[in-house]
Parts: C-alpha cells; sequence; structure tokens
C-alpha cells in the first residue's frame, strides 16, 4: 500500500474582471477497496457564492460552484490523501466462459453494458476495426488477458505521446493514422478498439502517480490522465492505461469515469466577456507518497478501518 497526497491547481486568468458562471469539478477520487479516500480539501479564489456536492449518473462526485462577483483570475486547489493498494496485473480472477475471446456478456449484464460496447466514432471503411483484429489471432481463440495486454503495451511502444493543451479528443482514427497523441487520445484510440470487438469499454478520468525522477518514468505526469477500463465477466471494470502499458491500477488514481471524456472533464464552467479577454490558464499537479509501497493487496482482501 501507499499513502498518496495530491495537490492539483488550476489558475485562469483573464485581461479584466469577468462574470464567472457555474463551473462543476471533478477532483474528488472514486472510494473503493483498492483506493480509499483519507482526506480531501478544496480552496477557491475567489470565494463561492454557493458550492455543493451531487453525483453524476455514472456515480462520480461532482462539485458545483457559484460565483457572485466579477474576478481577473480564478483559482482552483484541490488536495487529496488517499491510501493506494496496487492490484497484481496477473491476479485477474476471469470467468471461465471468458478465459479466452471471442466470449458473451451474460444476458443480465447486457443491457447495462450496451452503452459501453457501442461506438461513438465512424468507421467507414473499417479501418480501426482492421488494426484491432491483428491482436485476434485467426487459427483459434487468443487469450483475453493476453489479447487486452498486448493491445495496451502495442499502444505504448508503436505510438508517440505528446502533451496536448487544446480541449477536445482527437479522432481516433486520425491518431492511428499520425501514431501520435495525448493520453486522452490513446485512451479513446484503445476504447473504440475494443469496442468494434464486441468489449464494453469506458473512458477513465484521474491522476498518475510518477514514483521515479523528474525525468520520469511514465508519459502523462504533471497534469490530468487518462486511461481505459473494459469490463471482463469475473473480474469487473479493470484499468489498462495504454499511455504506459500498465495493466492494473499501480500508480493510477481513479477520479472519475465515463461513457465518454466528455463526461469526465475535471473543469467545466463558463465566464461572460470578450473573447480576448482569456489569457489562458495552467494545471499543475504535485503528486507524493507519504509511505513507502509495500505488497501489493491479493484482490478481495480487506485491511481493517478503526
Amino acid at each position: 500500500m501507499s499513502i498518496l497526497n495530491v495537490r492539483h491547481t488550476t489558475t485562469y486568468r483573464y485581461k479584466q474582471a469577468v462574470a464567472l458562471g457555474e463551473h462543476r469539478l471533478m477532483f474528488r477520487p472514486r472510494d473503493s477497496w483498492d483506493q480509499r479516500l483519507l482526506d480531501a480539501s478544496l480552496n477557491i479564489s475567489p470565494t463561492p457564492s454557493s458550492i455543493r456536492w451531487v453525483h453524476d449518473v455514472f456515480g462520480n462526485c461532482v462539485t458545483v460552484v457559484e460565483f457572485a462577483r466579477r474576478a481577473k483570475d480564478l483559482r482552483f486547489e484541490s488536495t487529496i490523501r488517499l491510501d493506494h493498494s496496487p492490484i497484481p496485473p496477473l491476479d485477474f480472477p476471469i470467468a471461465a466462459h471468458a478465459l479466452t475471446y471471442p466470449f458473451s456478456y451474460d444476458p443480465e449484464e447486457m443491457p447495462d453494458l450496451l452503452r459501453s460496447i457501442e461506438r461513438q466514432y465512424p468507421d467507414r471503411d473499417y479501418e480501426l476495426y482492421e488494426w484491432a483484429r491483428q491482436f485476434v489471432r485467426s487459427a483459434g481463440p487468443v487469450r483475453t488477458y493476453e489479447l487486452l495486454a498486448t493491445l495496451t503495451q502495442t499502444i505504448r511502444k508503436d505510438f508517440t505521446y505528446v502533451s496536448r493543451s487544446e480541449m477536445g479528443i482527437q479522432d481516433p482514427l486520425t491518431t492511428l493514422r499520425l501514431r501520435s497523441g495525448s493520453c486522452r487520445d490513446f485512451a479513446i484510440l484503445m476504447i473504440e478498439a475494443v469496442r468494434s470487438l464486441g468489449l464494453a469499454a469506458r473512458f477513465v478520468s484521474g491522476y498518475l502517480h510518477n514514483p521515479t525522477t523528474a525525468s520520469g518514468r511514465y508519459a502523462g505526469g504533471g497534469s490530468t490522465h487518462a486511461w481505459v477500463q473494459i469490463y471482463i465477466p469475473g473480474a469487473g471494470w479493470m484499468e489498462f492505461d495504454p499511455t504506459n502499458g500498465i495493466v492494473g491500477n499501480r500508480d493510477l488514481i481513479r477520479v472519475a469515469v465515463a461513457r465518454d471524456p466528455i463526461q469526465a472533464v475535471p473543469i467545466w464552467g463558463t465566464w461572460s466577456g470578450f473573447p480576448s479577454d482569456s489569457l489562458g490558464f495552467t494545471v499543475d499537479v504535485h503528486i507524493t507518497c507519504e509511505s513507502p509501497e509495500g505488497p501489493a493487496l491479493p484482490r478481495g482482501a480487506a485491511r481493517g478501518v478503526a
């Protein structure tokens, strides 16, 4: 286990004071057996006129903030402390019928998985589908874990990570042709690839703990991060980070899950003024480990809570 501290600061600057509308924030991690929130604080400048919390359709915690006065600077600083327990990459208790691909989801699960199987981007010439099919042996079934792990590692090795500050997601066909993109672009590429194979997948937004030096063992640190969850019978929703080739949750801190990335934006809000008033924004994410990492927590194990 590790006790991780995350400080996430986002600052917007304007040429003159602008009217601030409602802002919706996704900063609070999802509590689960493999990551337990110990403490959380949120500092906002200027002081909001109201602040409340809601759960969205996916169960993500959303902070809704409103302002009563104009400002030239808008700053959000979230600080969280959590107990994070990595899952061994091979510790997937996959149901017997899903050990090899192809397999079918259980009829009682299909109604809830359908929208996560449905593709969101056009692929009229089957370009992405054909790329995904290369990971499936034509001679016979392939082990499900091997299929997903190979796909994850291939994106990490064959594609070039680039940081993109502009909003939005790159079309997965563009990512496939360029062989480059940001973490969210790689996540969408992998989601659409496995969906083309009939698997349920969803987008994850959160943080990446980089335990090495400033040069980094991982790509995508220093800001928010994005990866993929795929539903595997018996194992449930399992994590895959194609940007860094991570299989399992090691060093990944989940904040929000969604069918589409637009539903998991860390900050969404409005302001009123001239377009030229915007001077841009900065994002800084700093993660520290409070205690040395111990052995991985076996799946199904639990720790006592006082």
